[in-house]
């Protein structure tokens, strides 16, 4: 049986990562806090985040930033981690 944690992205219990899908403490704390529904959430707002935003994983400024909408899309904290000001969903107008 999979592992339940009550998730902060989809504010209701889900099976449990299995791995912290991030190094240290901010790893630990999504595994203990966030489902594998909400991480797949999260991948696919950071795809938007960082096309939008021209992020480069390469940019230690930019992994920065990347971590700060990671923290506020999951917990919901600070200033991030909403979809970056002007995003229009593809396929609507401009």
């Amino acid at each position: 049986m999979a592992r339940m944690v009550f998730c902060q992205v989809l504010k209701r219990e889900a099976p449990a990562l299995e791995e912290a899908p991030y190094p240290g403490e901010i790893g630990e704390r999504i595994l203990e806090n966030v489902s594998a529904e909400g991480w797949s959430q999260w991948l696919e707002r950071l795809t938007t985040i960082m096309n939008e935003n021209r992020l480069s994983t390469a940019d230690p400024g930019s992994l920065e930033l990347i971590e700060k909408h990671m923290i506020g899309f999951l917990f919901d904290e600070g200033d991030y981690g909403g979809l970056p000001s002007g995003f229009v969903p593809q396929g609507q107008k401009k």
